[in-house]
Order: C-alpha cells, then sequence, then structure tokens
C-alpha cells in the first residue's frame, strides 16, 4: 500500500488558542484533579480551578513585565510542575513558548534565544542561570530573566498583582489557531538545530485526536499520566497537552534516576516513555531475579508471556495449557512487574526509537501493553500510533486521524495533516526542501500494509552502502544488539567498506553486576574489560541475535567494545537520545578502522 489515512475524530475549533482547555476544565470539571504536584515528598492536587488561577496569576506578571503579544519567552527547566504552569501562562500572556533542555550548554542557549529573538527566559536552576549570563551581553532582545528556584513564580505573581483580569482575557484570546504556540528546536543530529513552529492548531489536531483514539486512557477523574521525559522534547509537550485537553491527572518526575520510586507513589494508569525506558525495567527485573537465583523462572515466564501474547494475534488464542502457566507466573512474576511499574497501569505509549517485538510482546504478555507510536518534532510527536484496541506489535500503527501517510516510489514516509509544522523559524530554505509539493517529507523509510499500519525500517541518511553494493538500514540490527541488558548503545558502520562492523558501549549499571558474577576483579569498567574474552563473548551473543534479523550481507562480521559510553554530555547523543552519527564517526574513526585492519 502506498497511501492510507484515518477520518478525523476531533474538530480543530475555528478560532481560539490552547489557553481555552484551562479555561473550560474550571468551568466544567471546577474541582477535578487536573495536576499532581510533589510537595515535600506528598503528591498534592491541584484542581481545575485553582490551576487556572495560578496560571492567569504567573500571565499578569509576564505582561507586567513588557511582554507582548507574539513575543517569545523562552522555558529552561527539568519536568516538574512550574513547567506546565509556565507554559499556559506565556500562551495566555499571547507570547510562544521556547523550550530549551536543561542540559543545554551556553552556546546552544545562545544560539536558540538568539535564532528566536526571546525577550526572556525562565529558567529552573543556578546553573541555567549562570550559563545564560555567560552568554547575555550577545543576546540584545533577553529583557528579563527569571529562575523558578530563587523564587520566580512568587516574583511574576508579585509583578503582576496589579493587572487587570479583563487584560488578562483579552491577551488570552490574541492568538488563532493558525498562530503560532511554540518554536520547538529541534536536537540536531547534524548542524545547528532548527526551529520548527508549532500553531495551537497543530496541538488540537494532535492532542484531541490521540485522545479520542484513546478514549479509555483519558477517563477523566480516573486516569492518571506521570510524566519524566523532557518537556522539552515535543513529546512530553503531547502528554502535557493531551492530559490537559482530557482531562485527566498530569504528574511530573524531575530524575528518571528515582523512576521507580516516582511510579509506586503516583500509580499512574498510563506511562509514556522511550524504549531505553522498557528495556530498563525488564533487564532490572531479569538482572535482580538471577542475583536472587531466580533467574531460570523469570527466563520461563518472559517466554510463556511472550507465547501468550503471540497466541492472543493467532484466531484460536492461547491453548488451554499455555492460559494455565500463564496464570501461575501471573502471581509469581507478572504481578511483581506491574507493581514495579506502579500497579494501576495497563498502558504504555513509547516512541522515539523502535521497541522490538520480543519486548513489544513481553510487556502485553504480563498485562501491561505498550502501545508503539512514531512521530518528529515537524508532526508535534505522534503521527502514528497503534490503537487500543487493535494492536499490531512490531508496527508504529496507523496514521493520526485526520492526517495521511504516503510511502514515496524511494521509500521515504511522506506526511500530511494538520498536526504539522508550519515552518522553520528564519529558515525558508529549509523549510521549502522539508515541505517540497505540500508533503512533509520525514526522511525516514518505511511500508504501509494493507490495513495501513506503519513500519519504520531506517533513515534515507543513514543508510550505509557497502563496498559490495549492499544497502544497509542500521536502526534494525542496532535495536536488537542494543536489546541486550550488557548493551547500552551501538552503532553500525561500513559505509564503502567490504563489510557491516559495529562500535559497542557497555551500560555501567549491568557491568558491575555482571563483571561480580562472572568473577571478574572488584571495580572492573569497560575499559578494563574491553578486551576480555568473557566480555566479548557475551557481547557476541547480542551482535549473534542481532544477526538473526538481517539478511548475511546485512550482518556484523566484527564489532569494538568501547572504553565509555556515549553521552549527552560527550556531545555523542541529541537530548532526546539520538546518536550523533557524524560525531561518533570522527572521535572514533581509529576505532572504525581497527574493524577493518588486518
Amino acid at each position: 500500500m502506498r497511501e492510507f489515512s484515518l477520518p478525523a475524530l476531533y474538530e480543530v475549533p475555528a478560532d481560539g488558542n490552547l489557553t481555552d482547555i484551562v479555561r473550560r476544565n474550571a468551568a466544567q470539571h471546577p474541582d477535578v484533579a487536573v495536576i499532581g504536584r510533589k510537595v515535600n515528598g506528598t503528591w498534592q492536587d491541584v484542581n481545575a480551578k485553582t490551576f487556572l488561577a495560578e496560571v492567569r496569576a504567573a500571565a499578569k506578571g509576564l505582561i507586567a513585565s513588557g511582554v507582548r503579544p507574539g513575543d517569545r519567552v523562552a522555558l529552561m527547566s527539568r519536568t516538574r510542575y512550574e513547567w506546565t504552569l509556565l507554559d499556559f501562562a506565556i500562551w495566555s500572556a499571547g507570547a510562544v513558548t521556547v523550550p530549551v533542555y536543561e542540559t543545554s550548554s551556553a552556546e546552544q542557549i545562545q544560539w536558540i534565544l538568539g535564532d528566536s529573538g526571546a525577550v526572556g527566559i525562565i529558567v529552573e536552576l543556578d546553573a541555567h542561570s549562570a550559563a545564560v549570563d555567560a552568554v547575555r551581553d550577545r543576546l540584545p532582545d533577553l529583557v528579563n530573566v527569571w529562575q523558578i528556584d530563587a523564587g520566580g513564580v512568587d516574583e511574576l505573581n508579585r509583578a503582576g498583582a496589579d493587572v487587570p483580569e479583563e487584560t488578562v482575557d483579552e491577551r488570552s484570546a490574541v492568538a488563532g489557531a493558525d498562530d503560532p504556540a511554540t518554536i520547538v528546536y529541534t536536537s540536531g543530529t547534524t548542524g545547528r538545530p532548527k526551529g520548527c513552529v508549532l500553531t495551537h492548531r497543530s496541538f488540537f489536531a494532535e492532542c484531541g485526536n490521540v485522545v479520542e483514539r484513546l478514549k479509555p486512557l483519558f477517563r477523566t477523574g480516573e486516569c492518571s499520566v506521570l510524566l519524566f521525559l523532557p518537556v522539552a522534547h515535543v513529546f512530553g509537550r503531547l502528554v502535557e497537552v493531551a492530559a490537559l485537553m482530557a482531562p485527566i491527572k498530569l504528574g511530573h518526575a524531575p530524575d528518571v534516576k528515582n523512576l521507580t520510586d516516582e511510579l509506586a507513589s503516583f500509580k499512574p494508569t498510563m506511562i509514556l516513555g522511550v524504549p531505553r525506558v522498557f528495556e530498563k525495567v525488564y533487564n532490572s527485573a531479569r538482572a535482580k531475579a538471577q542475583a536472587d537465583g531466580k533467574g531460570k523462572i523469570f527466563d520461563k515466564a518472559a517466554d510463556t508471556a511472550i507465547a501468550y501474547s503471540r497466541a492472543l494475534d493467532t484466531p484460536s488464542g492461547p491453548s488451554l495449557g499455555l492460559k494455565i502457566k500463564y496464570k501461575t507466573f501471573d502471581k509469581l512474576v507478572y504481578s511483581k512487574l506491574r507493581a514495579v511499574l506502579g500497579g494501576r497501569g495497563e498502558f504504555a505509549i513509547s516512541g522515539g526509537a523502535p521497541l522490538g517485538e520480543r519486548l513489544g510482546h513481553f510487556f502485553r504478555g504480563i498485562g501491561f501493553t505498550v502501545l508503539e507510536g512514531y512521530g518528529l518534532t515537524e508532526s508535534c510527536a505522534a503521527t502514528a500510533f497503534n490503537p487500543w484496541d487493535r494492536q499490531k506489535i512490531g508496527t508504529v500503527g496507523q496514521p493520526l486521524p485526520g492526517s495521511v501517510v504516503r510511502i514515496a516510489d524511494d521509500g521515504e514516509v511522506l506526511l500530511h495533516g494538520e498536526h504539522l509544522f508550519t515552518e522553520y523559524w528564519n529558515n525558508e530554505g529549509a523549510t521549502e526542501e522539508a515541505l517540497a509539493d505540500g508533503w512533509f517529507h520525514t526522511g525516514d523509510i518505511g511500508t504501509l500494509d494493507e490495513d495501513g499500519y506503519l513500519r519504520i525500517t531506517g533513515r534515507k541518511k543513514e543508510i550505509i552502502v557497502t563496498a559490495g553494493g549492499k544497502n544497509v538500514a542500521p536502526a534494525v540490527i542496532e535495536d536488537r544488539i542494543r536489546a541486550h541488558a550488557l548493551v547500552a548503545e551501538c552503532m553500525v558502520v561500513g559505509d564503502g567498506r567490504p563489510f557491516v562492523g559495529a562500535l559497542v558501549t557497555v551500560d555501567d549499571e549491568f557491568l558491575g553486576r555482571w563483571a561480580s558474577d562472572h568473577g571478574k576483579p572488584a571495580g572492573s569498567t569497560a575499559a578494563s574489560l574491553r578486551e576480555d574474552v568473557d566480555l566479548l563473548a557475551e557481547i557476541q551473543s547480542a551482535v549473534d541475535d542481532g544477526n538473526a534479523a538481517v539478511s548475511k550481507a546485512e550482518s556484523v562480521r566484527k564489532f569494538r567494545v568501547l572504553s565509555s559510553q556515549f553521552t549527552e554530555e560527550s556531545g555523542h547523543l541529541t537530548p532526546s537520545l539520538k546518536l550523533k552519527r557524524n560525531v561518533v564517526a570522527k572521535d572514533y574513526a581509529d576505532e572504525i578502522e581497527a574493524i577493518y585492519r588486518g
């Protein structure tokens, strides 16, 4: 199939903007908890009426500080209550939000604030303020800097105390559906980040149709979602806006290191994450079982869960014997895994990278269905996702209702719909190239099946052509190799080379446990074990598993284990954890050469 579309389930308001959401919630659901806010270690409910009042108070402060309609105001913070509060306050002042990753360097901050012409920025921490101060003399448009942890919200509230209510009403109504709501700068795997202009219409079309298509996941007064993704990323923004559109209770978790504790205390009914989160849950549970001497039981339980899930897709369903095994393991293993995820959840939505069929079947098999989706900053997050009632594991689902997915002659995925961005800010050439012929050219390669379910098989720019002329899409094998608990990242190489190779980094979290179990010296590191026979054999097993998914010509013949992980701080990952392949290739050129030497 070359093209597929679904009718819209939500009609974007002819006029109006995202501030309508918080006013409607306060009018229709005044006492419903729309936010769960953690105060001194305890979750406290913020109802719709209170949230609107706090949004308006902050908006008054922005207006009093000189923010005008259409002005850009940047927001740089970890995922916390104030992010959502201030996002809606900026819109209520008639302005445009410009997210900045809280991990951004001073140089990146300068580029984003300078390119967007931001007149103000709200930061969270002292370190953020220092980074802005370091470049402030090169930002002539920047007038105000507020810091959340230094009382920035209270400062805004005091500044706006004398601003009339009518002024906020007027400012809230300034933007129309087709006016910019935000400029989200792409992570920038190559070159400088581009500012994607997303309108209020983009978010209405995106979030309205997501909520309608996944209605059982968005039941007001019953459902909740814990947001731990960066809200500076468009996926996190989808969670924020969709939760308030429903509305369901939205919680924020700033530190994923404490994610298990946060899930246990908040008890969400739904989780949104990236594949690495779900891989960590599986690998941590398996490692704990092995440490407790229950590794074989866990592996049998995992195999049973996967077999049970696969059987659900067959006409006859699971056999009686499989049902009995499943029921036994549900008490012994699956219920405990669900408890780790908060205990109340039945669904998760995963995006950002492929999840992998085995992991998808595992989670559905334990009673926690992960619905895989696909999207980009330019598509306001999800442009395709699996419906809750007709999931096809291994695909990223059907198009967002009201949009169209087309597969070009060369296999590129093209998009059309109201949810798409309108332009790259200050970059007419890039805009014309991306939106050629009225379609957004994603740069991704994919296929559509007879039911309109999309599979993403790679990136056009990442296709490797070996010396023998074989085209290799790295994503398929990389994702399989990376599923191994010991593997943090994998980058396939081989462009113009005689065969396919790979650079592999070791996951520091699991290395210590593995080293102890295999009699390695205490304190062993990836650097000290990178040539260790046992470690290389373990990584080879991961490579063998990856090779099983591809043809011989596409398989990894040789690999190199690196001394350290790829990180955002090292410059090898984007804030959304995508590999900067050109940077890795440059920095590890000697390691790549070593693969092909001799």
